[in-house]
């Protein structure tokens, strides 16, 4: 795979988190959260089991979105000792007219205030150095959670959907952005 030989790159430093691309050595990490009971809950199932099939996502995903784009969910890890925490970045979906925010944290780290202080540097981030003009938040409607951290960066409920490819309920929310 392409991404082999590629070295992690840090795109945003918080006081306490680092967010960075993903490399094919966080396929363990990737495939431990994508197989948690609460991403799967929320996000879906992504029948990632082996080792292999976390490198092929990573690199298919996260790595040929940011190569692509500029952008990506970036691995967040706890600067004091690099241990990564969760995901958190930008996604660009066909089924929508411009990225969204997308995270996940570790159900071990939840409560520690990682999601806001990860996600408010991207929102922070798509505003001043991407120059984006909307941003999108999706998440299901019974993620309560999710749904308050969208308002709280800002970003309002706009419309229910049905977002391919599996078709879930979600809700939609949008931030537009005064760009001087």
């Amino acid at each position: 795979m392409s991404g082999a030989a590629t070295e992690p790159m840090t795109v945003i430093e918080t006081p306490r988190l680092r967010l960075r691309t993903a490399t094919l050595d966080d396929a363990a990490f990737y495939m431990e959260l994508v197989n948690d009971p609460s991403w799967i809950a929320n996000i879906g199932q992504r029948n990632i089991h082996t080792l292999e099939a976390a490198r092929a996502a990573l690199e298919t995903g996260p790595m040929a979105q940011f190569r692509a784009h500029g952008y990506s969910l970036y691995i967040v890890e706890r600067r004091s000792d690099g241990v990564p925490v969760g995901m958190a970045g930008l996604v660009r979906r066909d089924s929508l007219p411009g990225p969204d925010i997308g995270y996940a944290v570790r159900p071990a780290y939840w409560g520690q205030g990682y999601a806001w202080e990860a996600t408010a540097a991207i929102v922070q981030h798509a505003q001043q150095v991407l120059r984006l003009r909307t941003l999108y938040g999706i998440t299901s409607q019974q993620n309560q959670a999710s749904i308050n951290l969208l308002n709280k960066l800002g970003l309002r409920f706009e419309r229910f959907s049905r977002l391919p490819p599996e078709g879930r309920e979600t809700n939609i929310y949008r931030k537009d952005f005064r760009l001087d």
